[in-house]
């Protein structure tokens, strides 16, 4: 079987690069395609891909590529049609940025798209940067309106071609029932390697923290996070990198600590040594976070929103606030100061999303396209 992974980009590391990491190690002959490539923004995580034979678009070599290629997401339909699949049996796209990504196949390769949402810039929903309020925002609106139409009619196009989605949450198994019009899909949770997180050998950090993290974009509402935890008068650490960095440090206290890019065994440490961790992101596709931390035994803090209320239990494996509001995140943060809980719950929830059960059912829905050949 000859089997070729796509994916959008590879510029930073979150769940989707987590799943494509999966994959990759599932099927480490196959090439990875992507529209472009940023080792200097991969930072760390790069060396959980410098193995595999990495296929970039021709988009690689416009200048400052990793900037443009939002204002010139109507060049995608160009860009994934310059990469030829006819030779393969199967092709894996992990898709977010622009779904199933046009690619040509031949008359019996199969296509297993791995969604982890539909462009969230397309179908209303906070993406990773906000304009309004800026001198442009207007012409960025306008310049949107035009451009997203003209590419929600190719995405509907491009989605009726895909033979398998897998939602990786049945929040996005909804969108795709909504947008695309389909609900033949399987649904299959983002992986997580349970026994790298209980490592014994992994020591908690230190300390009395909170913790978040991750992409440092607008749409994760990590200055809600902040203003709650100053006002709540509890210290917080926050891990990753993104665009909003410069704009929180700004207004974070001393009581916040930004911990930049860390290492997995270092994001392992953190959350050990966590009270709980904290995220507040609307419409979160699914949020695989908050099972990171439950496999550490840390109880998690997030907005009632999206695949949140999948991957939390409600006062078992972490509390729900129900609106965006420093208050209401005060409120429940204090509320978990004041909670028992019981940390073989917590890590048994996790143990529902290990590696192991992605891996075989990944390789079910491989087998069963295959052989329909």
């Amino acid at each position: 079987m000859k089997i070729a992974l796509v994916h959008d980009y590879l510029m930073d590391y979150g769940g989707a690069e987590e799943v494509l990491y999966e994959l990759h190690r599932m099927y480490p002959d196959a090439p990875i395609y992507v529209s472009l490539l940023d080792k200097q923004k991969l930072g760390k995580f790069w060396s959980k891909f410098s193995d595999a034979r990495i296929v970039t678009s021709w988009f690689q070599y416009i200048p400052y590529a990793s900037r443009v290629i939002s204002p010139l997401r109507f060049l995608l339909p160009l860009v994934w049609g310059s990469f030829d699949f006819s030779s393969y049996d199967v092709v894996i796209t992990s898709a977010s940025w622009a779904v199933t990504k046009g690619i040509r196949k031949g008359k019996h390769t199969k296509e297993i798209c791995y969604l982890h949402t539909p462009p969230r810039y397309l179908y209303g929903y906070d993406t990773s940067r906000v304009w309004k309020g800026t001198w442009y925002g207007f012409l960025i609106d306008w310049y949107a309106l035009i451009v997203n139409h003209a590419m929600r009619i190719y995405d509907f196009h491009q989605s009726q071609k895909v033979d398998v989605f897998v939602a990786n949450s049945k929040n996005v198994g909804e969108r795709i029932e909504k947008f695309y019009r389909r609900n033949d899909y399987h649904v299959i949770y983002p992986p997580i390697e349970v026994d790298k997180f209980i490592d014994p050998n992994i020591k908690a950090k230190t300390g009395t923290y909170y913790l978040t993290g991750g992409r440092l974009v607008a749409a994760k509402n990590f200055d809600l996070i902040i203003k709650s935890c100053e006002k709540a008068n509890v210290p917080l650490k926050i891990f990753g990198t993104g665009i909003e960095k410069e704009k929180l440090m700004n207004i974070a206290g001393k009581q916040v600590e930004f911990l930049g890019h860390i290492t997995d065994e270092e994001k392992v440490a953190y959350m050990k040594g966590a009270k709980a961790f904290i995220l507040a992101q609307k419409d979160e596709d699914f949020g695989i976070t908050p099972i990171e931390a439950a496999a550490c035994g840390v109880p998690s803090i997030a907005y009632k929103s999206g695949g949140y209320t999948e991957s939390i239990s409600d006062k078992k494996t972490g509390l729900f606030f129900e609106s965006l509001s420093v208050d209401a995140l005060e409120k429940v943060i204090k509320e978990s100061e004041r909670m028992k809980w019981d940390k073989k719950i917590i890590i048994a929830h996790a143990e529902k999303f290990d590696v192991s059960l992605f891996q075989k059912k990944i390789r079910d829905i491989v087998e069963k396209i295959y052989h329909q050949k």
